[in-house]
């Protein structure tokens, strides 16, 4: 990780740095400005998407990849007192006060892109879904209720703006950009604090979208954006 990224500090028992050493760079530096009263959830939601990203990334098969997410699935629709102990996430996922079963539509999101290539418009709507799904989630856990459809916006946002950038295929990148241009049209909401992680991993998607490049996203200009966005939720 980048030396200009601010270290992120969490009261944990060592499982947690695990799962923040798990996160991509840009998540990281997201997660350096979530509050310490949201930084766990926040760091749940997170790691589980960059989790359900591995098992796609690290299946040789789409049918072993859905085998493995509908794993996720069950336990996600599962009370949390009925989880199995030694799972450093799913003890994360405690964080979240029993609010964690919208996090499954975060899932069905995933195994959206388990399908051939050419993805369908419709498999990409239901990806940025299930991270609007998710960012909502996250917003209910914190008690910011109010707040859930905007982080419901964000969510979409960041979805469409991220697999516009990472798809390969030239004709599932074009569908993710033209679906990530009309859902910005309307601009991007604001949120307290407690939701400026959420912020800032859509406006840096969005940078990144914009510049074509994935360096943007952690750039020195890209640096000051998250600050700003961090701070200032502007």
């Amino acid at each position: 990780m980048s030396d200009n990224i601010p270290s992120v500090k969490v009261a944990a028992d060592g499982h947690e740095d695990a799962l923040i050493q798990s996160l991509p760079a840009v998540s990281r530096l997201a997660l350096a400005y979530a509050p310490a009263s949201a930084r766990l959830p926040t760091l749940a939601l997170f790691a589980l998407d960059t989790r359900l990203a591995g098992l796609l990334r690290h299946s040789r098969e789409p049918m072993l990849a859905q085998l493995r997410l509908s794993w996720w699935r069950e336990s996600l629709g599962r009370e949390h007192n009925e989880w199995p102990e030694g799972e450093p996430l799913l003890a994360a996922l405690r964080s979240w006060n029993g609010k964690h079963k919208a996090l499954t539509a975060l899932v069905d999101g995933w195994e959206a892109l388990t399908g051939p290539a050419p993805l369908p418009g419709d498999a990409l709507r239901t990806m940025a879904q299930g991270r609007a799904e998710a960012f909502a989630g996250l917003a209910h856990a914190l008690d910011r209720e109010k707040e859930s459809r905007a982080a419901y916006r964000l969510g979409q946002q960041w979805g469409l703006a991220d697999l516009a950038v990472r798809l390969g295929n030239a004709q599932e990148r074009e569908a993710a950009l033209t679906l990530a241009g009309a859902e910005n049209s309307g601009g991007r909401p604001r949120v307290s604090r407690a939701l400026r992680p959420l912020l800032v991993l859509q406006g840096l998607a969005r940078r990144r979208l914009d510049k074509g490049s994935e360096a943007a996203a952690l750039s020195p200009a890209a640096m000051l954006k998250a600050l700003r966005l961090g701070l200032l939720g502007v």
